[in-house]
């Protein structure tokens, strides 16, 4: 194998992927690289993946190298660190087999994780996943009672000027499939016209369809400045203790914000605020919801996350992996019945119009009398 490209480079995948232009060479510094990070560098039409740490640690079974692999996109993978402070964005390098060449200057050396490398070690990670599981679990228990406030009403909400009373909530992460669930439900956004929350990028993902989030919630770490602007109202989730690192961004803008010190995810507090302000129901979409998710996120555990669904109960609805359940192909047979099904009352009231049954009487004495010669 041998490829020679121009790089793109950054520490962090995410925002790596807003740069690039096609056929570059990302090199990033991802530990197990999570589903929607691989989709992001897919989509960017990359030509090779150089990850200076290890993108299967062996922790849990991440989706992301598979991915990348089934798109024939290499990865050499575990190159190190230094690799970061020989290059920069736009250098040209070279890759053979498992070496990184610059300027003829060997500078890294890797394994080339082929689809057989990474099922071995994908197997591994099963193997370890019931030990990563009871670790899941005891943090999780662990931090829901330190949480539990979050369903005692002991958590200050803030007050914002987004009216949810008897209103859809509409909460969007850009999670999991979140283009295609989107796709989905638009016929449930024009007709009910819900209340849309952007967590975070998610309000870039609302922005990608053609909507304007009411409310963006998060960190603000990985939305754009577009969005930002646009949005109707802001929410920077701040730690417990009340430092909001991303509201410095939000008043660089010169734009206002709510901060909202919380513990747990900024979905979660998304979902709360929504609950909290009379929403008739919540819908979330591309949220994580299960280990693997929040693996994938770097957390050890979903307390806050279990604590809020659990208050919320049957006012939420996960629109997760709805677009699987309309996948289904249109068949010839159900077009044809369409057909015929739309024919069938014109044909009835055409014949019961009397004009037409003239026409009908008509061509009935022209057809004997052709007969009779």
């Amino acid at each position: 194998m041998r490829i020679k490209a121009p790089i793109k480079i950054d520490r962090k995948t995410k925002n790596l992927a807003k740069r690039l232009n096609g056929g570059e060479i990302a090199i990033i510094n991802h530990k197990d690289i999570d589903e929607v990070a691989a989709n992001s560098l897919v989509e960017g039409k990359i030509r090779a993946v150089i990850n200076v740490d290890m993108s299967i640690s062996g922790r849990y079974p991440n989706k992301g190298p598979m991915i990348l692999s089934k798109k024939n996109i290499p990865i050499i993978d575990n190159v190190g660190k230094e690799v970061f402070e020989r290059l920069e964005e736009g250098d040209i390098v070279e890759i053979v087999d498992n070496k990184v060449y610059y300027q003829d200057e060997l500078i890294g050396e890797g394994e080339f994780l082929d689809q057989v490398k990474i099922k071995e070690k994908l197997k591994a990670c099963y193997e370890n996943l019931s030990h990563e599981l009871d670790n899941f679990i005891e943090n999780t228990i662990e931090y829901a009672k330190k949480e539990k406030g979050f369903i005692l009403g002991e958590l200050e909400i803030p007050k914002i000027k987004t009216h949810f009373k008897n209103k859809h909530a509409l909460v969007v992460v850009r999670g999991q499939d979140y283009k295609k669930d989107l796709s989905t439900i638009i016929s449930y956004i024009e007709e009910v016209k819900p209340v849309l929350i952007g967590v975070d990028g998610g309000g870039d993902a609302l922005l990608e369809f053609g909507y304007t989030p009411d409310m963006i919630v998060g960190d603000m770490d990985s939305i754009s400045d577009e969005c930002l602007k646009k949005c109707k109202e802001i929410v920077v989730h701040a730690y417990p203790d009340g430092r909001a690192p991303g509201l410095k961004r939000v008043e660089e803008l010169g734009l206002e914000a709510v901060v909202f010190p919380a513990p747990g995810t900024s979905e979660d507090i998304a979902m709360l605020t929504a609950y909290e302000y009379g929403a008739k129901l919540i819908v979330a979409l591309g949220t994580h919801s299960n280990m693997i998710d929040f693996l994938e996120k770097g957390r050890k555990g979903m307390a806050s996350t279990f604590l809020v669904r659990l208050k919320i109960g049957s006012k939420l609805i996960d629109a997760k992996g709805v677009n699987l359940l309309y996948r289904s192909k249109l068949k010839i047979k159900y077009i044809w019945g369409l057909i015929l099904a739309a024919l069938f009352p014109v044909c009835i009231v055409a014949y019961l119009s009397p004009p037409i049954q003239q026409l009908i009487k008509l061509m009935q004495l022209k057809l004997r009398v052709l007969l009779e010669f």
